[in-house]
């Protein structure tokens, strides 16, 4: 078994070689880093430790503060100072268990999890009519119309295959919950968008602010209520759900530095997050990024470089619960923010990096494509200037940040996103060792080059909000009033 692991690695190698070998004619600290890389790291079992051994991290879990002290240990082991910085969190939400059972004219019991921030229920459960909401549209609560007011609404959802479903479902969230409570529901529940009985999570669209008890049913079983409804059968629906929840509490991002030689005060940072959802162990969403921003650390300090402006990994922590750590380290470091050149996040799983978002900074793209040169033969690239919303680069770009967001093709990622399998098996390990040369060579090109950009001002972020989709995203994600009342992004009169 070692020997076909070393051929599978070997052969690896020799893939990779061939596609940037023509950067390897020249000479410099960015090719001893590549071809540092290519060799036998510790990658794979990084990921392997981070996954199996913790398991899912949400954050406020046991599990996710041995992650922190694990990803301190891990950049200290190799060298690299490192701390955690703690920040806090608006509210603990935690699932112990749900459960639900249809009764009336048939009886069963489908697989449900709660959404984050669902409420829990008394212990007896709670019990209402369960009725067909369609895919919650504002035509299917006309329908509905009273009946909506004191049930439990299942509503329809379409499967989901591709990044692009995901967006769509998070966008429909919004709407959907907005209409049910304001149509008076007791509880709403949706089909998994996910076949095969697969369960995932998603936050709830108001986050902590969450009144009403809130739950995603088997895909397989909530066919099978709503063709009982649709033939005229008369159900109901006892929920039990219990969840730990509580106020602020103290969470941790982990931050570890390599001082720049020359312009040590300019900083350019990398990162991925730590935590994750608990029903799977968080490997594609973010581990995999977490393992490899830890591997190119590991091999900076091991061959001696110092990059000319400091270079910081930060892995973030609240993401999976409104992006919250990085938004407070933005406001614990705000005075330094004028000195950072570039916030880059790496979030898509190990699916194939194909350029990068640049988030509505024109001038980045020409910095981009001039820090890929060395790993041309992994291209070609195609870079989208557009605002993304939806990962750790967002409170960066509202700060008027230069940010980066590496555009991956889906591969395996949405179907397993926030789900029971988003597993270590399920981490392409080749392609993940070839974005690790991807984002080692925009890492360290960005803390080499020549810097003709800086920080936008407030009114420059705000017409990014207000001339692009930028203001429709955060809208989609619910974070629109945090914009909208001053308490994220940049201030009025800086």
């Amino acid at each position: 078994m070692r020997y076909k692991i070393r051929l599978w690695f070997c052969l690896l190698m020799t893939t990779i070689m061939m596609a940037v070998q023509p950067a390897f004619s020249q000479t410099g600290d960015v090719q001893k880093l590549l071809a540092a890389l290519l060799q036998d790291t510790p990658l794979e079992e990084d990921l392997q430790e981070l996954t199996d051994q913790f398991g899912g991290r949400p954050t406020g879990s046991e599990a996710n503060l041995k992650a922190v002290e694990w990803g301190v240990q891990k950049f200290r082991e190799i060298g690299v100072k490192a701390w955690k910085e703690p920040f806090e969190m608006p509210a603990l939400w935690l699932e112990e268990s749900s459960e639900l059972r249809i009764h009336g004219d048939v009886s069963f019991a489908p697989r449900v999890v709660a959404m984050p921030f669902s409420v829990g229920t008394p212990p007896e459960g709670l019990t209402a009519p369960l009725v067909d909401g369609g895919f919650g549209t504002e035509d299917d609560f006309t329908r509905l119309g009273e009946k909506a007011r004191g049930a439990f609404v299942l509503v329809e959802t379409r499967e989901l295959r591709h990044l692009d479903d995901l967006f769509r479902e998070y966008g429909e969230a919004v709407a959907i919950e907005k209409r049910a409570f304001a149509a008076g529901v007791k509880g709403l529940i949706y089909m998994a968008s996910r076949p095969r009985n697969l369960l995932y999570r998603h936050n709830a669209s108001l986050g902590p602010a969450n009144k009403h008890p809130l739950l995603v049913m088997e895909r397989e079983g909530a066919k099978r209520v709503l063709r009982l409804l649709r033939a005229g059968k008369q159900l109901q629906a006892t929920a039990k759900i219990r969840v730990k929840r509580g106020g602020p509490y103290t969470s941790y991002n982990v931050i570890a530095e390599i001082k720049g030689r020359e312009k040590p005060e300019e900083i350019v940072i990398v990162g991925a997050h730590l935590d994750s959802w608990d029903l799977g162990t968080g490997a594609l969403d973010d581990g995999c990024n977490v393992a490899m921003l830890i591997d190119i650390a590991r091999q900076i300090k091991k061959l001696g470089l110092q990059p000319r402006r400091t270079i910081r990994f930060a892995l973030w922590n609240g993401e999976e619960q409104g992006i919250i750590g990085s938004w407070k380290y933005t406001e614990q470091h705000e005075k330094e923010l004028d000195r950072y050149v570039m916030a880059a996040s790496f979030d898509i799983g190990s699916g194939r990096i194909t350029g990068f978002f640049t988030n509505g900074r024109s001038e980045l793209l020409t910095a981009v494509e001039k820090a890929l040169e060395p790993v041309a033969g992994l291209g070609p690239f195609t870079h989208i200037n557009e605002p993304l919303v939806g990962t750790d680069n967002l409170d960066f770009m509202l700060q008027g940040v230069g940010n980066l967001v590496a555009n991956q093709e889906s591969a395996n990622y949405g179907p397993n996103y926030h789900a029971r399998s988003d597993t270590y098996d399920k981490v392409d390990l080749r392609q993940l060792r070839l974005n690790m040369l991807i984002a080692a060579a925009v890492t360290y090109g960005f803390a080499e080059m020549d810097v003709t950009w800086g920080r936008q001002s407030y009114e420059e972020v705000k017409k990014l909000v207000e001339t692009t989709s930028l203001g429709d995203q955060l809208k989609g994600m619910g974070m629109w009033e945090s914009w909208a009342k001053g308490l994220r992004g940049r201030r009025p009169g800086k």
